[in-house]
């Protein structure tokens, strides 16, 4: 059978995901790898066969096999939504990582030294912003739900996918939070706002964090909202050591989900090993 993708056909898979209450994000992702399958076809039709030469081609081009099984998702995604099941294509095998790459792992050190120079730079919303995300593990998508309700209560209720979620707010936090409010005459609502009212969106929070890095000294392969989370993650770890209850904090539906977020790196490893004691 002969099926031909059109933009119609996108758009139509776009309303679907708004329906199903997918968020901004994921659903502004998968159209962007879908609409790069598309051109990518060139007039050809969909098929099992072209969505295997476009996994190919996306490995020659050298895209990391995380990143090519992300693009299939979306594509694998579409198919589905059109009822074209005989032409998704299966994930490439990935290897289960045991270390964290040392050049992307955001110890606590540089964290507090971003903080530090958003301070001494005035930029007071995104040292609260970071301090946020990373003492609570938000996403950033979910920045939006601090709000003063939320500060003056102590906790927020994050909807997602069709689950909520409880996360309570620092005492601390709070009392930080409310004081830039009260300084920024932010009476309800959202607490991190952009100078026209708007949500701040990810690029703007991604690019003030790696306009930090070179002050910092941190290295900005670093530097991305995420990393506030992961280290959210580890050190929350390695405080209560219950991997189900962080999953429920971070809100993961699966363990495996979270054991990623709980991989060290070959120095921390090391430095673990020799913590054992077991050579005389």
């Amino acid at each position: 059978m002969n099926y031909q993708m059109t933009i119609e056909d996108i758009s139509n898979y776009k309303e679907y995901l708004c329906h199903a209450e997918r968020s901004a994000g994921t659903i502004e992702k998968y159209l962007r790898d879908i609409k790069a399958f598309l051109s990518w076809l060139s007039g050809r039709e969909a098929s099992k066969e072209n969505a295997a030469g476009w996994k190919e081609y996306l490995t020659e081009m050298s895209y990391v096999p995380a990143t090519i099984n992300s693009m299939l998702s979306a594509v694998n995604d579409f198919f589905r939504f059109m009822g074209w099941e005989e032409c998704r294509v299966k994930f490439l095998h990935i290897q289960r990582k045991m270390f964290r790459e040392q050049a992307r792992a955001l110890d606590r050190k540089e964290y507090l030294r971003l903080l530090q120079t958003a301070q001494q730079q005035g930029k007071e919303r995104l040292r609260l912003l970071m301090e946020t995300i990373c003492s609570t593990g938000i996403r950033v998508s979910e920045v939006k739900y601090i709000t003063i309700e939320a500060i003056l209560n102590g906790r927020t209720d994050i909807s997602l996918k069709g689950k909520i979620r409880t996360i309570l707010l620092p005492q601390k936090l709070c009392r930080k939070l409310r004081k830039y409010a009260k300084k920024r005459g932010i009476k309800k609502g959202q607490i991190f706002i952009a100078k026209n009212g708007n949500s701040l969106s990810r690029t703007q929070i991604w690019k003030e964090m790696k306009a930090l890095c070179e002050s910092a000294k941190v290295e900005p392969s670093k530097v991305f909202p995420h990393n506030l989370r992961h280290l959210f993650a580890s050190s929350f770890y390695n405080v209560c050591k219950d991997v189900v209850r962080l999953a429920d904090v971070l809100g993961h539906s699966s363990i495996e989900t979270t054991r990623i977020y709980l991989v060290t790196t070959e120095t921390e490893h090391a430095r673990q090993l020799e913590r054992l004691r077991l050579i005389i």
